[in-house]
């Protein structure tokens, strides 16, 4: 929805929970163009990696530092709708810290383990958890294809040990536990083009999609600016980002797909 910004009340909801849901948070042609686009590149499908869960399955997902200017995923980052709603949760300027396309596949998608996204960044010379994502729809995500599920208020934890569980780095399954006694399990469903804003220590997780339909969901990471790591990681340090109107969206993304649309010929 161009224009969005987020109200008092969801704001409030964030700081206690740790997450907010907001309804179609694309437009229903943004939300036809992602997928069409993403569903049509082939250069992502063939640059995902493949990370098993460790229950039998795996998750295939696409991450990316890079900001195309002629792209839609570059568009939608830079979208004044989502930097201005990170800005006012994360209390200041925010930078792009990567985004990711997850790519859950009918019958074979893979689960994700508990973890936090702090609990990797950690690592990569972040001081602060002054962090927070924003998770787009692709396709409709269900209990039945894997959607997002988050223990509410968990965030207020702060950053919990994590090792490896399959592929893929999780929580302390000790502390998992004694969260799951404490905190509210949400399954976030999600319609197409609706989103969850989510922090840092948030814990979350998803299971294998077991359904016939496909879980996609693109995923725009922030870093507050004044959280620049003091390292060199696999993510990049501070760089201004240039907000874009929220209409630049479909005019980017309407452009993108006449690039890579399949040919009908």
């Amino acid at each position: 929805m161009a224009g969005f910004v987020l109200s008092s009340d969801q704001q409030a909801e964030f700081q206690q929970n740790g997450f907010v849901v907001v309804e179609s948070l694309l437009g229903a042609e943004e939300t036809s163009l992602l997928r069409d686009i993403a569903r049509a590149d082939h250069q992502m499908a063939a640059d995902a990696a493949s990370r098993a869960d460790g229950e039998g399955g795996a998750v295939k997902l696409k991450v990316s530092n890079d900001l195309p200017e002629d792209e839609i995923y570059g568009a939608i980052v830079r979208s004044e709708r989502i930097v201005n709603a990170m800005e006012t949760l994360l209390e200041g300027e925010v930078y792009h810290y990567h985004h990711k396309m997850i790519l859950k596949e009918p019958r074979v998608g893979g689960a994700w383990a508990w973890h936090q996204d702090y609990g990797y960044w950690y690592n990569n010379g972040c001081l602060f958890p002054l962090m927070a994502s924003c998770m787009i729809a692709v396709d409709r995500a269900t209990k039945e294809n894997g959607c997002l599920q988050v223990l509410k208020g968990s965030h207020h934890m702060g950053r919990i040990d994590h090792g490896k569980v399959g592929d893929q780095t999780g929580t302390d399954p000790e502390r998992v536990e004694a969260a799951l006694e404490r905190f509210e399990l949400i399954h976030c469903e999600l319609e197409p083009g609706s989103a969850i804003l989510f922090h840092s220590n948030l814990l979350h997780r998803s299971d294998q999609n077991k359904s016939d339909n496909p879980r996609w969901a693109f995923i725009c990471c922030y870093n507050a600016a004044r959280n620049d790591p003091y390292k060199e990681s696999r993510h990049p340090q501070y760089t201004p980002l240039e907000k874009w109107p929220d209409e630049k969206v479909l005019t980017v993304g309407r452009a993108h797909w006449e690039s890579v649309r399949p040919s009908t010929v």
